[in-house]
């Protein structure tokens, strides 16, 4: 049950996304009490995008943007040093590299394949979400130089925006080499070591578009929220939600949020606190992280993203440019399987997950997620 939609190889652009999660401690005053803590502990940044955005117009989204060659530079080793250079930059032992599907070519942000690393992937990458929250949010996840990294102290904090911020971001916009110049300005280098693997997702073909991305998505814990400035060019809204609140805005068509992003939300609604999230970061720091490329299948009346591990999903390159296609209702295929890793679009606003496969790599999956708002 396939159909091809268009000939011609896929380009995926290498990108990067940074999930912060804060915890919740605001203080209340006598005349306004303080407002009760979410049901998860923690807090999520989402950002909206602008509608004028060419990919996800509108979409609430987590910090994170294409690589640039800039992130890569080889002049970044001269700001680590003497503390940290390669080949780990302190990041500790490598994780284990994985065989993923789709095996793809080493293309950087910028489209050109077999990019010159002067730095290792997992390092350019973590300072490419650092510079992109930066730019989209105003958020300076930084740390002196001379002040040691040791994650294990548990969530840190975003550093104090410094005076003549709206210029800087500017700057940065215009030409990406200049947050370098930035943090040398600060004396202090990316928070690389804050930035935990969290997943990685490539976005599955679809008729009618044309910009794809393979990105990874890190985990940052702050012990409290910090200060966001939209740059009101690519962002033009943000708000922190804990998982549940994020969802029911989802469901209350108040926010939309992409697949990917909805399974994430999702999957940190298993964590209670913001300590739990963080403990179990350091405990899966070896694992690396998986690597999707969601199989599209369309119905007679919805869509289905089909991932690793479900029965349906088919590790063929063929449905790098199609995607699945039946006449059966969603209802009759739901009803036909039994080993499930997908999310179900019912509607624009109407997600439902459905997980019956074991984790892999000491990481969660979100709990069978059959939603309707007022189930929440």
């Amino acid at each position: 049950m396939s159909g091809s939609l268009r000939p011609g190889p896929s380009r995926w652009r290498q990108a990067a996304s940074v999930l912060l999660a804060a915890g919740w401690t605001r203080p209340g005053t006598a005349t306004q009490p303080s407002p009760p803590p979410p049901a998860e502990g923690f807090r999520l940044l989402l950002l909206q995008r602008s509608g004028r955005q060419g990919f996800m117009p509108g979409a609430h989204v987590f910090p994170g943007g294409v690589l640039d060659a800039a992130d890569r530079s080889a002049d970044w080793l001269g700001l680590f040093a003497p503390h940290h250079g390669p080949p780990r930059f302190g990041l500790g032992p490598a994780p284990v590299r994985r065989a993923s599907f789709p095996s793809l070519p080493d293309v950087a942000g910028d489209g050109h394949a077999d990019a010159t690393w002067t730095l290792p992937e997992d390092v350019a990458f973590r300072i490419c979400a650092v510079r992109e929250a930066f730019e989209e949010a105003g958020v300076l996840l930084l740390r002196p130089r001379t002040s040691p990294p040791d994650p294990a102290s548990g969530p840190g904090l975003a550093l104090e925006p410094p005076p003549g911020l709206a210029a800087w971001r500017a700057r940065v916009r215009r030409d990406p080499s200049h947050f370098l110049r930035l943090c040398e300005h600060l004396d202090c280098t990316p928070d690389i070591w804050a930035l935990h693997d969290w997943s990685g997702w490539l976005t599955p073909f679809w008729r009618g578009g044309s910009r794809r991305f393979d990105t990874a998505f890190f985990l940052c814990c702050l012990r409290e929220p910090p200060p966001v400035y939209p740059d009101l060019a690519e962002v033009v809204g943000c708000q922190w939600s804990s998982p549940s609140e994020a969802t029911e805005s989802f469901l209350s068509k108040e926010i939309w949020l992409a697949p990917p992003q909805f399974y994430e939300v999702r999957r940190l609604a298993n964590f209670a606190s913001l300590s739990d999230l963080h403990r179990f970061c350091l405990d899966r720091a070896l694992e690396g992280l998986e690597r999707w490329l969601p199989i599209t299948l369309l119905t007679a009346d919805g869509a289905l993203q089909i991932l690793p591990g479900d029965e349906l999903y088919l590790e063929d390159s063929d449905f790098f440019e199609n995607l699945m296609s039946t006449e059966k209702k969603t209802e009759e295929i739901m009803k036909e399987g039994k080993q499930f890793h997908r999310i179900v679009i019912h509607s624009r606003h109407l997600y439902d997950i459905h997980v019956t496969v074991q984790s892999k790599y000491k990481h969660v999956y979100p709990k069978n997620s059959v939603l309707r708002k007022s189930h929440l």
